[in-house]
Parts: structure tokens; sequence; C-alpha cells
């Protein structure tokens, strides 16, 4: 393919790298994303109306089964190609960083080394009252899920919340400064897997093209996005990614 050549040539000849990454990229290892059809107890909810302030407030029990709920369904899923693939091109690339707006462990788990969690992280609970750190609670939740009490904070014995950003939550004002800045100062940018709807993250491959960056756009559909890349490749991240790595890198592949 033309295109994952070009795309390639320009990945090999970057000096710093950004690789922005949405919920296409995780799908592709089955983690279910809120437009998925439910089961169990959960397809009586709709999900995006348990992702609020409110809905904790209201139905804690609810809400904290619910994610863990969906933790157990990504601790049993695994890294695909394309998260593989995302690992060799910092590994192959230094001054490269990885920004996701997934809640998942999978680009850990593949081996990237501390990448940025827009929307926070399933792994990182917190408590809602004091917002220290909590641990990740052990054990799996049942297939069909299930109400289940939220542990207490073991400083102010406050209700432990999901540490992810829920709607109407601002994103991590230091982790967003961290991204903006990653962006503006990147000469390549992909973007992975992601809509381009979901503000304020999608402004963050723009930023990298206002500033100069050349933005490589990896998803099977069209977004709005489109308009910002200068390479776009139309597929999955886990067939497009591997082949880019290897295009751009054949001695190391």
């Amino acid at each position: 393919m033309v295109e994952v050549r070009e795309a390639a040539k320009v990945l090999s000849q970057a000096r710093r790298v950004v690789v922005f990454t949405g919920a296409g990229i995780s799908a592709e290892s089955g983690v279910p994303t809120f437009r998925d059809a439910l089961t169990g107890l959960w397809e009586r909810f709709d999900a995006q109306a348990l992702a609020t302030p409110q809905a904790f407030q209201d139905d804690p029990d609810l809400v904290w089964g619910w994610y863990e709920w969906r933790r157990t369904v990504i601790r049993r899923v695994h890294p695909n190609p394309g998260h593989e693939a995302v690992a060799a091109i910092e590994a192959r690339t230094p001054r490269s960083v990885v920004i996701t707006q997934n809640v998942d462990d999978l680009h850990e788990r593949a081996g990237s080394a501390g990448p940025l969690h827009l929307h926070g992280s399933l792994f990182e609970p917190r408590c809602a009252s004091c917002a220290r750190s909590a641990p990740v609670p052990d054990g799996e939740e049942p297939a069909e899920g299930r109400r289940l009490a939220p542990p207490r904070c073991e400083h102010c014995s406050g209700p432990v919340r999901p540490g992810v950003v829920w709607f109407g939550e601002a994103l991590p004002e230091q982790i967003l400064e961290t991204a903006v800045q990653e962006a503006t100062d990147c000469d390549v940018l992909l973007t992975i897997g992601t809509s381009g709807l979901v503000y304020p993250a999608a402004e963050i491959p723009k930023v990298a093209a206002m500033f100069g960056a050349t933005v490589i756009q990896v998803n099977p559909q069209p977004t709005p996005l489109d308009a910002v890349a200068g390479i776009n490749l139309h597929g999955t991240a886990a067939t497009i990614l591997p082949a880019l790595v290897t295009a751009a890198w054949p001695r190391l592949s």
C-alpha cells in the first residue's frame, strides 16, 4: 500500500512521536465500548447514564458494580498487535509518548511506558471524598454483573469511586496540559481508533497539525480528523500498525 510506505518513511525519520489512541484499538481486543449491546444486569441500563457523578451519588452500589464488571472484562482480554506495535514505535523512537482516551491498561500490558490517560483509568480508583488513591480490588465479577458496595477509603472512610473521568467532569488538568505540550513539540502524531468527536481530547491531533506535525490517522472509517491528517490509513489498528512498523524499520522487525 502506497500510503503505508509513505507513512513509514515519515515515521522512521521522526524525531519525536505522539501516539494518540481511542476506543477502536481496544475494541479489537474485545473491550466493549459504550455503543455495544450489554447483557445481564446491564442490559436494563444506559451505559452513559451510569458514567456520571450524579449516578454514583444516587446509587453508588450500582455504579461501582458496573465499573468492577468492566474491569473484570478487561482483565480477561489481551493486548492485540495494534497495542504491541505502539510499544514497538516507542522502543524505536525514544522521544515518544502515548496519549490515550482509553481507561484500560492494555497499552501498559503491551509494554508502553507511562501512557497519559486523558480519561483516567479503571486501575486507579480514588476516594470520592478526599481524592486519595485507593487499592485496586481483587477478585472477578460474574458475567451477568451485580450491584456491589464500593470500598471505603482507608484515610477518611469516604466511598471509593472509579478513577475515570465521568460525563460532566473536567479532564485531569496536569495530564491535559502535558498532552497538549507533547502535541506542540512532536513532528509526527499518529491518531488511532478515535472518532474525533470527543472533546477536548479531539483537539490533540489538531494542535499537532497547527504546530507543523504530520498527522497520520489509522481508522477503518472516515472521521472528522480526515481533513486534519496528512496521511489517512483506512484499516484496523491490529492490521495497519504492524505493517507500518515493519515498513518503517525493516531491519529491526
